[in-house]
Formats: structure tokens, sequence, C-alpha cells
């Protein structure tokens, strides 16, 4: 498969299919989208033309009988991906999903089951991990850790305040009047009742990227120690005892987006500054400073970065997986740890 490309189906172009996912696959040399499945038949139509996509399907069912593909992405509203994920994966090929996993733990476990057996695998959309900043910061993180040069790590820390996620985003986005479809979707977490419920949802929907973030950051899984009654602060602590937080926005901000994590050795640190989730041609930024000791100047370094957007390196690292160059970043296995430390969270916040 190196020397082909990647044939790519869709399942769902609504506005994060198109403007988060689409749009980088369809610019991609490695990869072609061969084949889109939605529902609402105007919008279908309209997106098939202007990415010059071949075919298209009102259904999934329809796409996965007539299309040879090698791999599927399917943003869809999570609280449906129990249902549809375990029939996408008998198709024998790699999946991608946005994140999280599911909207419950069991609906998490009944697709990981599913994946196993499949055979084939499913990607969950962290994209901050394919941030380019992210990537080299994790590098670099490890690097650190084996060379021992800045001690030992000491505390993680993320802060994501509420903001401009969309940062001009959808401005290509083709949209349509019409109704809302009507679709199956997973049945409700047994140990929740409803107000509970839409906070865990709400949590999972806005933070679980911190959530996985964290476990990335620090190399190893992490429990959840404390839910502050303010909603603004989450703390942990890792498997080997490093401190962790999460800030889930203390303040606002209307025109910006300033997500920041960092990582503290004995002698330094790791400062990485996330982009808004949909700003194009913008990775992030990486800031490291050095204080060895033993008359060493203490220094900070500040690494060029390219400029590629996380969810367009996303996709390169979805294709690359599926042609069997390299791992999927992140897969459901480590997506069902994501929920499990959400409802810790929750249980812990609501007392439910």
């Amino acid at each position: 498969m190196s020397d082909q490309k990647v044939k790519i189906g869709f399942v769902g172009v609504g506005n994060m299919g198109q403007c988060a996912h689409l749009k980088n696959y369809a610019n991609l040399d490695i990869c072609q989208v061969v084949a889109i499945a939605e529902i609402r038949e105007p919008l279908r139509r309209k997106v098939a033309a202007r990415y010059g996509i071949p075919t298209s399907y009102p259904t999934h069912e329809e796409m996965l009988q007539n299309e040879a593909l090698d791999g599927i992405v399917a943003a869809q509203p999570f609280g449906r991906y129990g249902i549809l994920v375990p029939e996408l994966l008998k198709a024998g090929v790699p999946v991608f999903t946005e994140k999280p996993l599911a909207a419950s733990i069991e609906a998490g476990e009944k697709i990981v089951d599913a994946v196993k057996r499949s055979g084939t695998w499913h990607m969950i959309g962290y994209h901050k991990r394919s941030d380019p900043a992210t990537m080299y910061a994790k590098t670099e993180i490890d690097r650190l850790k084996a060379s021992g040069e800045l001690g030992k790590v000491t505390y993680v820390r993320i802060l994501m305040p509420s903001g401009d996620w969309i940062a001009g985003g959808f401005n290509e986005l083709i949209q349509d009047d019409s109704p809302p479809p009507s679709l199956e979707w997973d049945p409700p977490a047994a140990d929740m009742n409803d107000e509970v419920r839409n906070q865990y949802n709400g949590f999972v929907n806005y933070y679980i990227h911190q959530i996985n973030l964290m476990r990335y950051l620090l190399g190893e899984p992490y429990t959840v120690t404390h839910a502050d009654p303010s909603g603004v602060l989450l703390v942990g602590r890792s498997e080997n005892g490093i401190a962790c937080t999460i800030e889930m926005s203390p303040y606002s901000t209307t025109i910006d987006w300033q997500e920041s994590a960092l990582v503290c050795f004995e002698r330094g640190y790791l400062k990485i500054d996330l982009p808004a989730p949909l700003a194009t041609n913008r990775a992030g930024r990486v800031e490291i400073l050095r204080d060895p000791g033993n008359g060493t100047t203490p220094e900070v370094l500040v690494p060029h970065l390219p400029s590629v957007h996380a969810m367009r390196q996303q996709a390169i690292n979805f294709v690359t997986a599926i042609k069997g160059e390299a791992d999927p970043p992140c897969t459901s296995e480590e997506g069902l740890e994501d929920l499990k430390v959400a409802r810790t969270y929750i249980r812990l916040f609501t007392g439910v």
C-alpha cells in the first residue's frame, strides 16, 4: 500500500465532518476520499461536488456494500458511537471517530469488544496529540526523563479557558436547511440520573481532550483525587506519584484561545501553548527552560515548528497508520480509560 493512495470513506459530513476532517483529507497526496455517506441529500450532493468526491450514498450500509475502502472517517455525535462503530468495524478496515469514545463507559466497552473481534483498529480524534508542538514536546519530555539532566518530573498542569475554539474554521462550511435526521442513539448510562448524566456528557464533550492529554504528557496512568466544588479544578496523581491538575475555564476569552500545558522538572520546565482547535496552518508553541545548575547558564529555548495545524497532521497520522508506517496516536482502549477518569471526576464532583 505504500505506493498507492489510501482509499477513505466518510460517514457524515456535517460541521465537524467537513471543516475538521474532510477538507484536510481531500488535500492530502497520500489518500483519496472516494465516497461519502450522508443522510441529508442536498448536503450530500453539495459536499461531493465541492470536494470532487466521485460517489455518495444516503447510508453507511450502502457505502460499505459498494466500496472497497482502506479506512473510514466517521465524525458523528458521540452518543451514537456504541451503535455505529461496531457496524463500521465489520468492514475490517481502520475506523476514525471524533472524541470522546462514547457517551458512557458501557458503550465504550461495547466498542472496545467490537474492535477486538474485528481484527483491525479504531483511532480516536484527540487532535492535540497531533499538533506539531505536542509531538515535539512529547519527544523532548521522554528524552529528558531518560537523560535525567533536569531531574525528575514533579508536576503537570493543563489550563483550558473557554474561548473562540472555531477561529474562523467554519468559514467554508456548506450548510443545509434540511430538518435534523432521525437517528438511533446509545442507551443512557445506567449509573447516572438525568442531571448527573448531563453533567458527565458536558464534561467529556469539552474536557476529554485534556483528560487524554494529561496521560500522554505524564507517560503513565493517573487517578483523580479531588474535584473542586467550584467546577474549575481537577486534581490528580499519577501512577508514580506525580501531581497533576486540569484548570477548567477559570476565565473566558471572546476572540482568543489560550490553552496551555506545563510539564515541570526539578530544574526546568516545558510549556506548550496550543492554538484554537479549528485554526489552520498554525502549530502550537513550545518553550523549554533548562537550568541544570553546576555553573551552567540557564537558557530558554523556543523551537521553530512547521506551519501545520493539528487537524491536518491528525489526518496524516491516520493515513500513515493505515499504511502500516506508524502506530495510530490513540486507540479505543485508551479512549475507554478517559471515560473512566471522567466518571471518577463527576462522581467526586456530584457525589453520584
